[in-house]
């Protein structure tokens, strides 16, 4: 079995870069010397002011504080970089029309060289569906008719799909994504039927919740194996990214003993592991060192 590969998690929002934006599409490149596999970036569009409403603990930022739009800042990340996949971890793909999300998607594939892994979910905050006026009660309708919206427009010429929300009546979508197969598309979330259903049908992987405990991600990786055997997909082909769960050591987050947490993951099928450059890069300016060090560890730890 392969390596689980490495991604690293650089804040495209609050103020941990300072205001430093340009130094934060910079990183992409060091991410890359460093000779790990992925950059990840996260989503939201707008935020409304009950951030006390986050469920998985402590929201990272004031309501007021910046958030980059993730597939502009990975554009500018594929400008200095040539060899590193630029993800989203996640997009919050319902707030952006279906059709508009597919081109923008080819479109950054293409200037890439087919570096693009799109990470979707729909996030849990209404304010921002109000503000885009879509329906949070149809989110779920909204990503699933999203993630078909763009197989159909990336391998249809021309393309016609009817849905509860979009209608395509031999529509024109060019350019495709660089790769025949699509973008590699990975749903986040909880693994519910309906989940299970988008991955099977849509995607090529799963983002398991946060909070997710290993066992329940062990089990639920089962789960998918067994799902994509009965539709005629390739179980060995699934890719599972999660966060590197993070132990915590005598002054904060102890990195060698992470990483060791997550060897009986990688066994079970993690494909990929999340760092988030925050949590070993206290500012900025330690960013360089702390990306080269998480490189160097997880290669002995997984080599």
């Amino acid at each position: 079995m392969p390596a689980p590969q490495l991604s690293i998690g650089i804040p495209n929002f609050g103020a941990w870069a300072g205001g430093n934006w340009r130094g934060l599409i910079e990183l992409a490149r060091v991410v890359e010397d460093a000779g790990c596999d992925r950059v990840v970036v996260v989503d939201h569009v707008v935020m409304g002011p009950n951030t006390a409403a986050y469920r998985w603990g402590r929201f990272p930022t004031g309501p007021d504080s910046p958030w980059l739009e993730p597939l502009t800042v990975l554009a500018a990340m594929a400008a200095t970089t040539s060899t590193v996949r630029l993800a989203t971890g996640i997009l919050i793909a319902p707030l952006r029309p279906a059709a508009l999300l597919a081109k923008t998607a080819a479109t950054l594939d293409q200037i890439s060289g087919g570096r693009l892994e799109l990470g979707v979910g729909f996030g849990w905050q209404r304010e921002e569906y109000d503000a885009v006026g879509r329906s949070w009660d149809q989110r779920g309708v909204l990503l699933s008719d999203a993630l078909a919206v763009c197989r159909a427009l990336w391998s249809q010429t021309p393309a016609n799909l009817h849905t509860d929300t979009v209608q395509l009546d031999d529509i024109y979508c060019e350019p495709k994504p660089l790769r025949p197969e699509g973008i590699p598309i990975l749903v986040a979330g909880s693994l519910t039927d309906k989940n299970l259903e988008r991955i099977v049908r849509w995607g090529d992987g799963w983002i398991p919740i946060m909070g997710a405990s290993g066992d329940d991600i062990v089990a639920d990786i089962r789960r998918l194996r067994e799902a994509f055997v009965a539709a005629g997909r390739d179980p060995a082909r699934l890719r599972i990214q999660t966060s590197l769960p993070l132990t915590r050591g005598g002054a904060g987050i102890d990195l060698d003993a992470s990483i060791e947490s997550g060897v009986p993951l990688a066994a079970a099928g993690v494909t990929a592991f999340n760092v988030p450059l925050q949590a070993f890069a206290p500012t900025f300016g330690d960013a360089a060192t702390a990306i080269a060090t998480i490189a160097h560890r997880y290669s002995k730890a997984f080599a």
